[in-house]
């Protein structure tokens, strides 16, 4: 699976990609990526089917080992257009980009 950069992550999600966020949400409601979609990682066999096939998917955790873990899980189910954004939320943040902090 291509990890990619938090700016090359954005660029995809402005052309149409869905950021999915695997965190807990306790962990998404302290900081999130802006648009991000929560789908936590433990509710992910369960609910992935929720996730269209026919967008890219940019999937994004903490530092971006989770995050590969479930983008290697849902291409095991057949969806084809999945990146793993490479430092996950803690890049994004750091790179400026735009995001919720402090939910909750």
């Amino acid at each position: 699976m291509e990890d990619v950069t938090p700016q090359e992550g954005q660029r995809r999600v402005q052309a149409g990609a869905l950021l999915v966020d695997v965190r807990e949400q306790s962990e998404y409601d302290e900081v999130h990526a802006e648009g991000a979609q929560l789908l936590p990682l433990s509710e992910l066999e369960t609910r992935y089917a929720e996730l269209p096939k026919d967008r890219e998917l940019v999937m994004i955790c903490r530092s971006g080992a989770r995050s590969a873990r479930a983008g290697e899980f849902l291409q095991g189910q057949g969806y084809g257009q999945v990146v793993n954004l490479a430092g996950g939320t803690m890049a994004w943040v750091n790179e400026g980009l735009p995001h919720v902090q402090g939910q909750g």
